[in-house]
């Protein structure tokens, strides 16, 4: 724990040193790329007793996600001082004459995956990518679903010729990261997913999620309820209110699906909701024994849960998309009507 903070006062003093783009990179991979200092911190916890990792954990990502803000903030004051400087050399403008120039926007898609990320990333859940080509074990046996299961048949799945697929479902990347972080573990990894759809108003053979895992001992449901009541709040703006109903999915026991009051209409019944006053949102539950096994997590000592959210739904009904198609078309005229906040 001291040499964290030690790490730390040595990194802040080292980035109020930088001066350019060049050497905030370099910081960047020194402390936190692949083979950085934190990373290999976050790698060597498995060498802890098991009472301290908990404790060091936490610390351990507080170091990570503040020095991730103060390098963005340093970013964002060299591109400040980048437009400053290049204004000052600039003579002669007439700010008088109107531009016609169309200014673009990020994409729903991206502007909703980063407030997810920031929600997260503020209740100490770490930051992962999830591989678009993945391995067949990984995406189903690592996930309970072993050839031949009838849960297979749930995923019309891209092979390639390798053998390998194209991931249906961020749950892919369940063992690989239970098996680089153990446990204690929190963790979200959205990314780009690929079915065999049939397509219409709300489904795509291309589509975006964010899976989440919290692995720790005595983990609960009520602690899932809270982290998407709290992630919900954060999104919509206003108290939203969750329910869980049975579902099934392999690798969860038990399994949920998890339905929201109708945002539009506060639960009293609408089009949207088709007069329910509910919304399916995300399936969700207790991650199985036989997923902590395969992940290396003793399920005697840790339990977890976790959940598959479709932000390509949820951007829908953040930004009032009707057509799911919308997002993967290009269609500028049709993608600037959606009411970005």
């Amino acid at each position: 724990m001291v040499e964290l903070d030690e790490i730390f006062k040595k990194a802040k003093a080292e980035l109020n040193s930088i001066k350019d783009t060049a050497e905030l990179n370099n910081f960047y991979q020194q402390y936190l790329g692949k083979t950085g200092i934190i990373t290999q911190s976050l790698r060597n916890m498995k060498d802890l007793p098991n009472e301290d990792k908990k404790t060091f954990g936490m610390k351990l990502n507080s170091v990570k996600n503040e020095l991730f803000i103060l390098i963005k903030n340093k970013e964002k004051s060299f591109e400040i001082e980048k437009i400053e400087q290049k204004i000052s050399k600039t003579k002669d403008i007439d700010l008088t004459t109107p531009c016609q120039e169309k200014r673009g926007s990020l994409h729903p898609i991206t502007i909703l995956q980063n407030r997810l990320i920031d929600i997260f990333l503020s209740m100490g859940f770490t930051v992962e990518d999830g591989n678009e080509i993945e391995t067949e074990y990984n995406n189903f046996e690592a996930v309970n679903i072993p050839k031949n299961h009838p849960a297979r048949d749930m995923q019309d799945t891209f092979y390639l010729e390798n053998g390998q697929v194209l991931k249906t479902h961020t749950s892919a990347a369940q063992n690989r990261i239970m098996r680089k972080y153990g446990a204690p573990l929190k963790a979200i990894f959205p990314g780009r997913c690929f079915r065999n759809e049939e397509l219409d108003a709300s489904h795509e053979n291309t589509f975006f999620q964010i899976e989440g895992m919290m692995i720790d001992k005595d983990v609960s449901v009520a602690n899932l309820i809270y982290f998407m009541e709290e992630m919900l709040k954060n999104v919509f703006q206003k108290e939203i209110k969750v329910r869980l109903r049975p579902g099934f999915f392999p690798f969860v026991e038990p399994g949920f699906e998890l339905d929201i009051s109708c945002p539009y209409c506060d639960g009293r019944g609408c089009r949207v909701c088709k007069h329910g006053g509910w919304i399916e949102l995300c399936p969700c539950g207790m991650i199985h024994p036989e997923v902590l096994k395969m992940g290396g997590i003793d399920p005697e000592e840790y339990q977890g849960f976790a959940f598959g959210l479709g932000f390509s739904r949820l951007a829908m009904m953040t930004y009032d998309i009707t057509e799911i198609r919308l997002l993967n078309s290009g269609n500028i005229k049709a993608l600037s009507q959606a009411k970005i906040k």
